[in-house]
Protein backbone atom coordinates (compact mmCIF):
# COMPACT_ATOMS: atom_id res chain seq x y z
CA UNK A 1 0.00 0.00 0.00
CA UNK A 2 1.36 3.42 -0.95
CA UNK A 3 0.70 6.65 1.47
CA UNK A 4 1.30 9.53 1.81
CA UNK A 5 2.61 10.88 5.16
CA UNK A 6 1.54 14.58 6.99
CA UNK A 7 4.36 16.60 8.29
CA UNK A 8 3.10 16.00 12.23
CA UNK A 9 3.02 12.73 11.87
CA UNK A 10 6.70 12.59 10.16
CA UNK A 11 8.54 14.42 12.85
CA UNK A 12 6.11 12.27 15.29
CA UNK A 13 7.82 9.17 14.15
CA UNK A 14 11.30 10.10 14.57
CA UNK A 15 10.49 11.09 18.37
CA UNK A 16 8.94 7.96 19.06
CA UNK A 17 5.76 9.93 19.96
CA UNK A 18 2.60 7.98 21.42
CA UNK A 19 0.35 9.76 19.63
CA UNK A 20 0.65 7.69 16.59
CA UNK A 21 -2.28 5.52 16.43
CA UNK A 22 -1.50 1.61 16.75
CA UNK A 23 -2.93 1.39 13.08
CA UNK A 24 -0.51 3.43 11.94
CA UNK A 25 2.40 2.06 14.10
CA UNK A 26 1.11 -1.99 12.10
CA UNK A 27 0.61 -0.16 8.54
CA UNK A 28 4.17 1.90 8.45
CA UNK A 29 6.48 -0.88 8.59
CA UNK A 30 4.55 -2.72 5.59
CA UNK A 31 3.83 0.40 3.48
CA UNK A 32 5.44 2.47 0.78
CA UNK A 33 5.72 5.38 2.05
CA UNK A 34 5.78 8.85 0.86
CA UNK A 35 6.36 12.77 2.48
CA UNK A 36 6.07 15.46 0.04
CA UNK A 37 8.89 17.68 -0.71
CA UNK A 38 6.46 20.69 0.99
CA UNK A 39 6.93 18.92 3.95
CA UNK A 40 10.65 18.97 4.09
CA UNK A 41 10.27 22.57 3.36
CA UNK A 42 7.88 23.46 6.25
CA UNK A 43 10.74 21.51 8.51
CA UNK A 44 13.14 23.39 7.57
CA UNK A 45 10.81 27.15 7.67
CA UNK A 46 9.93 25.67 11.50
CA UNK A 47 13.67 25.02 12.28
CA UNK A 48 14.78 28.17 10.99
CA UNK A 49 11.91 30.54 12.84
CA UNK A 50 12.65 28.18 15.66
CA UNK A 51 9.73 25.86 16.46
CA UNK A 52 11.30 22.86 15.88
CA UNK A 53 14.86 21.62 17.35
CA UNK A 54 16.98 19.13 15.56
CA UNK A 55 19.81 17.77 16.37
CA UNK A 56 21.97 18.20 13.69
CA UNK A 57 21.81 20.85 10.15
CA UNK A 58 18.23 20.25 9.02
CA UNK A 59 18.75 18.87 5.44
CA UNK A 60 21.54 16.46 6.80
CA UNK A 61 19.04 15.75 9.38
CA UNK A 62 16.66 14.68 6.79
CA UNK A 63 17.95 12.72 4.07
CA UNK A 64 19.08 10.88 7.02
CA UNK A 65 15.94 10.05 8.45
CA UNK A 66 14.52 9.23 5.13
CA UNK A 67 17.07 6.73 3.90
CA UNK A 68 16.60 5.15 7.57
CA UNK A 69 13.21 4.80 7.70
CA UNK A 70 12.62 4.34 3.22
CA UNK A 71 10.65 7.19 3.27
CA UNK A 72 10.37 8.64 -0.89
CA UNK A 73 9.75 12.06 -1.57
CA UNK A 74 7.34 12.93 -3.70
CA UNK A 75 7.73 15.79 -5.68
CA UNK A 76 5.60 18.98 -5.73
CA UNK A 77 4.17 19.14 -9.72
CA UNK A 78 2.17 21.84 -11.64
CA UNK A 79 -0.91 19.46 -11.49
CA UNK A 80 -0.28 19.62 -7.54
CA UNK A 81 -0.92 23.29 -7.34
CA UNK A 82 -3.59 23.43 -9.75
CA UNK A 83 -5.66 21.39 -7.64
CA UNK A 84 -5.06 23.35 -4.42
CA UNK A 85 -7.06 26.25 -6.85
CA UNK A 86 -10.36 23.91 -6.71
CA UNK A 87 -9.90 23.07 -3.01
CA UNK A 88 -12.61 24.39 -0.74
CA UNK A 89 -11.23 26.88 2.12
CA UNK A 90 -12.02 24.65 4.99
CA UNK A 91 -8.25 24.60 5.99
CA UNK A 92 -6.08 27.63 5.60
CA UNK A 93 -2.44 25.97 5.93
CA UNK A 94 -0.98 26.28 2.62
CA UNK A 95 1.14 23.48 3.61
CA UNK A 96 -1.69 21.15 4.70
CA UNK A 97 -3.65 22.24 1.10
CA UNK A 98 -0.72 21.27 -0.92
CA UNK A 99 -0.90 17.72 1.15
CA UNK A 100 -4.28 17.43 0.63
CA UNK A 101 -3.86 18.43 -3.33
CA UNK A 102 -1.03 15.61 -3.56
CA UNK A 103 -3.18 13.32 -1.93
CA UNK A 104 -5.79 13.98 -4.23
CA UNK A 105 -4.16 14.05 -7.24
CA UNK A 106 -2.27 10.79 -6.80
CA UNK A 107 -4.37 8.92 -5.22
CA UNK A 108 -2.64 8.69 -1.85
CA UNK A 109 -4.20 7.92 1.50
CA UNK A 110 -2.94 10.66 3.89
CA UNK A 111 -1.78 9.31 7.21
CA UNK A 112 -2.44 12.58 9.38
CA UNK A 113 -3.88 13.67 13.04
CA UNK A 114 -5.41 16.55 11.43
CA UNK A 115 -9.23 16.55 11.58
CA UNK A 116 -9.65 19.36 9.33
CA UNK A 117 -8.76 16.85 6.38
CA UNK A 118 -11.45 15.32 6.82
CA UNK A 119 -13.49 18.26 5.03
CA UNK A 120 -11.54 17.14 1.51
CA UNK A 121 -12.52 13.70 -0.31
CA UNK A 122 -8.99 12.36 0.85
CA UNK A 123 -8.98 8.60 2.42
CA UNK A 124 -7.13 9.31 5.96
CA UNK A 125 -5.76 6.79 7.87
CA UNK A 126 -5.45 7.21 11.81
Amino acid sequence: MRVLIDTQVFLWGLQGERRISQRVRILLPEAEVWISVVSLWEIVVKKQIGKLELPTPTVEYLKEKLKENGVSVLPLTFDHVRRVEDLVLHHRDPFDRILIAQSIEERLPIITADPAFSKYPVEIIW
